[in-house]
């Protein structure tokens, strides 16, 4: 069959998006790998599907394929793209948006120009909901890495964002250690279904760098998950305030958190091109 998609990126985090609304089709996990790959397929970090929702009380549901074929539990610059997709293909008319995720239900609002207001919900910090190997819930919990020339003793901030993140504090976001690190923390024994793997450098109070190492797709330009995590994570630590510019390779995000309630994400969603493939 011919299936119709969209490229999106939000912040250069790019995504084949598809409508399974409307259109019948189930994807394998070797059909997604086959897809995502950038010479001989359609190329992208993340596949998004729109589907009818489960929930009567929510307008879509929304699943996420990390390039490898893994299904994940959400996706912020993901989910700014299918607020965009859903409306510009006139799939509602309604915003905000709710969605449900394998996470649980998000909302989405289009503001103006081509940005996107995402409210992520609340943060959650136990050990067992990214899942973690901890004793005890704590702010910051030691690690011991592997590099080329040793072993770095190192503290992380672990937080789930739907999925799963783990933060580093480090002094230069693009030094060679954090290059080494990234795939080191998303594998590490620690975490039982790996993680994401987030390295931030506090500018000031209201501005933070990251990079993030993304679990089943790699250096990534772009993560709003990422970034909620960061600001979080740093919120908690006491280097930031309220409101907070993340300033990621593809681009920056504001991301609002008061240390009480749900995290707010607003960015950009931009649409590449439209087309068909045979599958």
């Amino acid at each position: 069959m011919l299936l119709r998609f969209s490229k999106m990126h939000g912040l250069g985090n790019d995504f084949m998006v598809v409508d399974l609304a409307t259109q019948h089709f189930a994807f394998r996990p070797e059909l997604v790998r086959q897809l995502s790959d950038r010479q001989f397929g359609i190329g992208f970090d993340q596949l998004l599907v729109v589907e009818t929702p489960s929930n009567p009380e929510v307008d879509f549901r929304y699943r996420i394929y990390n390039a490898d074929g893994s299904e994940v539990e959400q996706c912020g610059n993901g989910a700014r793209c299918f607020a965009r997709f859903v409306h510009d293909s006139h799939l509602t008319a309604k915003n905000p948006i709710t969605v449900e995720t394998n996470s649980g239900i998000i909302s989405l609002t289009l503001l103006d120009g081509d940005q996107v207001r995402v409210n992520m919900g609340q943060p959650k910090f136990a050990p067992q909901a990214l899942p973690f190997t901890a004793s005890s819930q704590q702010d910051k919990y030691p690690i011991e890495l592997p590099l080329n020339d040793g072993t770095l003793t190192g503290e992380l901030g672990v937080v789930s964002m739907g999925n799963p993140h783990a933060v580093m504090l480090v002094d230069d976001i693009h030094s060679e250690i954090v290059n080494q690190l990234g795939p080191q923390v998303e594998c590490h024994g620690l975490f039982p279904k790996n993680v994401n793997a987030g390295f931030m450098q506090v500018v000031s109070r209201s501005e933070i760098k990251l990079r993030v190492f993304e679990r089943g797709a790699g250096w990534t330009l772009a993560c709003g998950t990422g970034a909620c995590a960061a600001m979080v994570t740093a919120h908690r630590w006491g280097l930031v305030d309220d409101d907070v510019l993340v300033h990621l390779p593809g681009g920056s995000l504001n991301i609002r958190w008061d240390g009480q309630g749900d995290v707010l994400m607003t960015g950009p969603a931009t649409r590449v091109f439209e087309g068909r493939i045979q599958v």
